[in-house]
């Protein structure tokens, strides 16, 4: 990248989290009424800022306090409705007994505010990433899956946004445009092969037809499942972490569970839909998406790195960002993407 590019220069800006110390942690949940007794540890979130804090523990010889994480909602991302909807959204699938952790209610509210930041609270909750490698744990994470897009049909998100061409795709292409983080020796490059492959991505969705959007969980990777062993008290998956819950194709909560080559994704596939079609049906026209959507995905990640490069952990976690060399890597895993979304799509 040239020495002007944006994502070269030093930033001299504050970030607002450089304001988050851990006075303000502790300050702010005594605001709700939790006070720690002084044990904090950072979690490991890059978009939000996320503590596990130990409380102090109530009168009585031998009490133990409990244990609580806290998350720090990054400033400007979501307006509170937005994460207010998360959150019913949540406490909507925990009414249904499903294994998700949600926010705290706490002086009435699951959504608090201190000193400029917008936080909640949640229990702690242990457990491992699932073995996806084991049929019989992906079709246990499919009936829950099944059981989440139930509840998530039942009606729509108002503030929350939807997954679409636009809103990954196009918006995403403009964002990096309008900051000029495109090296101007790939930027021609890249732009080709953008439009290129959302000109499948749009071919693919119209012949597919029309599809049922659900709200969805959004971001259903493994490392947002925890995984309690059969034997313990609440085994199976507990899913954690709806930030980016948005409307879309229930197969955008099935396609990040895939890994390997084909072989190996049919079968993962047959069995997260076994396990789905136990309480719902799958509409098996949706798996002609999961290239299209991974493309998607592509794209916003590149775009999702440019809006927080501000934030210092950013430049220092992904220090290759911008550079001709990753906007290279993007053009050619773009074209790869164009060649997986004219194969055949994965069958179940």
């Amino acid at each position: 990248m040239t020495e002007n590019h944006p994502a070269a220069a030093t930033q001299e800006a504050v970030h607002a989290y450089e304001k988050l110390t851990p006075d303000v942690v502790l300050d702010a949940l005594a605001g709700v009424g939790l006070y720690g007794d002084g044990r904090l540890m950072a979690l490991s979130s890059y978009e939000n800022r996320v503590y596990q804090i130990h409380l102090e523990p109530p009168a009585g010889a031998g009490a133990v306090g409990d244990i609580v994480v806290a998350k720090f909602y990054r400033p400007g991302r979501w307006s509170d409705a937005q994460i207010l909807e998360e959150h019913a959204f949540a406490a909507e699938l925990m009414a249904a007994e499903i294994p998700v952790v949600g926010a705290l209610v706490l002086n009435g509210s699951t959504l608090h505010h201190f000193d400029g930041f917008s936080f909640s609270v949640s229990p702690r909750r242990g457990g491992r990433r699932p073995e996806l490698e084991d049929f019989n744990v992906l079709e246990w994470i499919g009936r829950f899956l099944a059981r989440i897009h139930t509840v998530g049909s039942s009606r729509h998100f108002e503030h929350r946004p939807a997954l679409n061409l636009q809103t990954f795709g196009h918006a995403s292409r403009d964002v990096l445009l309008a900051g000029h983080y495109l090296p101007l020796d790939m930027e021609s490059r890249w732009l080709k092969a953008f439009e290129e492959a959302m000109k499948v991505v749009q071919a693919v969705f119209d012949s597919v037809g029309d599809i049922r959007t659900l709200r969805l969980h959004g971001d259903c990777h493994p490392g947002n499942i925890l995984w309690t062993p059969e034997g313990v008290e609440g085994a199976g998956p507990h899913f954690v972490d709806l930030d980016d819950a948005r409307s879309g194709p229930a197969v955008q909560d099935l396609w990040m569970l895939l890994s390997g080559e084909r072989a190996q994704c049919l079968r993962q596939l047959g069995a997260l839909v076994d396990g789905y079609e136990e309480f719902r049906a799958f509409d098996r026209r949706e798996l002609a998406l999961i290239e299209p959507l991974r493309t998607l995905r592509l794209v916003h990640y590149s775009a999702w790195l440019a809006q927080r490069w501000q934030d210092p952990i950013f430049p220092i976690n992904f220090p290759w960002f911008g550079s001709s060399d990753y906007w290279k890597g993007q053009v050619d895993m773009l074209q790869e993407q164009l060649e997986a979304m004219q194969e055949a799509p994965l069958v179940a």
